[in-house]
């Protein structure tokens, strides 16, 4: 892997040292823009349903409830957070059941004992719901009050994504929504786009959630994958504060497209048969499309993650102002804790500093840091103030850092 162009690309020096955003406006300034105040009509579409009109009008709003001026140039801080995870539990030893394995092969080399996955009526969105809720109720946000709801999934119910469905069915009726796709580093994406929002378009409080279920695209028969992964969802609320309180108090994101080779799940086509019509014009049969599995280099990934990971966060901590010794939690993607031991022996973080759930769930993928940081904020491990160093990685290859102020 060190050999292979642009895997990892070196690092270029950043000019990103200093918080260039604009300092925090009053509402009582001219530049505060009256949320909606000269809305277009909306266009009132409907659907025929056997002959009538659904009774829901698509497109119009259900709350007539007035908005928040936008205010430019606030910070933003974590004020809930909540988690979900399937009830199914496949153990390791479970696995040695149809696999060539073990608990002790699989414990030693990746600390997993336990993954959740989806069954039966279980959804993925059905996750992340509960997750959702869990965070607007710890933040004491209601859902009218959400401004935008973020998905970070790479596996949606939903070719078309899910971000929607959710923002629907928690009954978030002033935000709109999207998804975000970036494998095991989605859940860092989004917090860090949560905040850009915020700082830059006036938005009050983002719901960002991490969720996956890549054991829909593991091969079962493969050791080599099938023991890394489970399905989870876990949400932050993202709250708009003031300048001073800002929680994310430095960044850094990368990509490289030449790793992709050895972490993907790829769009399979069936072989298309071209035939001609009598006039000699070439035709065919639609293609039946569907995605291989998961495949995965673990060597190369591994080596990736060890080097890259520790480099990103000194950067972010250098954009932060602090140095190692001022984290009181790091926070990864819960990959393997192979991974985790290198990053915060490279670090020097102790390992009483170093937050890990992976035993009992496995590699969730974009749910993984929501769900450890919600189970250590609820356990009381986390508490308000402390300084986090969170970091995710994976497909893409994607890699990014952000340090966060819990509230």
């Amino acid at each position: 892997m060190a050999a292979s162009p642009g895997l990892v690309s070196p690092l270029i020096a950043y000019m990103r040292r200093g918080n260039l955003a604009p300092s925090c406006i009053s509402r009582s300034e001219s530049f505060s823009l009256e949320r909606n105040a000269r809305r277009r009509p909306v266009l009132r579409c409907c659907a025929a349903v056997d002959g009538g009109v659904e009774d829901r009008v698509l497109g119009a709003t259900s709350s007539s409830k007035p908005r928040l001026p936008r205010l430019a140039g606030m910070g933003s801080k974590l004020v809930g957070c909540g988690s979900e995870v399937p009830k199914f539990m496949i153990s390791n030893d479970d696995l040695a059941q149809f696999v060539q394995t073990s608990d002790e092969w699989i414990s030693a080399r990746t600390g997993i004992r336990n993954r959740r996955v989806l069954t039966g009526d279980e959804t993925l969105s059905g996750l992340a719901l509960k997750a959702a809720d869990g965070a607007l109720q710890m933040a004491g946000v209601v859902a009218d009050d959400v401004d935008l709801v973020i998905l970070c999934t790479s596996t949606p119910d939903d070719l078309f994504g899910g971000g929607c469905k959710i923002q629907r069915d928690l009954g978030c009726k002033n935000a709109w929504a999207f998804d975000i796709t970036a494998a095991c580093s989605g859940f860092v994406v989004g917090l860090i786009t949560a905040t850009r929002f915020i700082k830059g378009g006036g938005y009050q409080n983002i719901l960002v959630l991490g969720a996956d279920a890549l054991s829909r695209y593991v091969d079962w028969t493969d050791r080599g994958t099938c023991i890394l992964f489970g399905d989870a969802a876990g949400a932050v609320l993202l709250q708009a504060c003031g300048s001073d309180d800002d929680g994310l108090l430095g960044f850094d994101l990368h990509s490289d497209g030449y790793g992709q080779r050895h972490l993907n799940a790829m769009v399979k086509d069936s072989e298309t048969e071209v035939i001609s019509n009598t006039n000699g014009a070439p035709i065919f049969s639609p293609n039946k499309t569907s995605y291989s599995y998961l495949k995965m280099n673990g060597k190369e990934v591994f080596r990736f993650a060890v080097r890259c990971v520790p480099q990103s966060i000194e950067i972010a901590l250098e954009e932060a102002g602090l140095t190692c010794s001022s984290i009181d939690w790091l926070l990864l993607h819960q990959a393997n804790q192979r991974i985790i031991d290198a990053v915060a022996t490279r670090l020097r973080i102790p390992a009483e500093k170093v937050i890990s759930n992976l035993a009992n769930y496995g590699n969730t993928s974009a749910a993984s840091i929501p769900l450890a940081l919600d189970e250590a904020v609820r356990t009381g491990r986390v508490k308000s103030g402390d300084i986090i160093a969170a970091s995710g990685f994976g497909a893409g290859l994607t890699w990014g850092s952000a340090i966060v102020r819990w509230r």
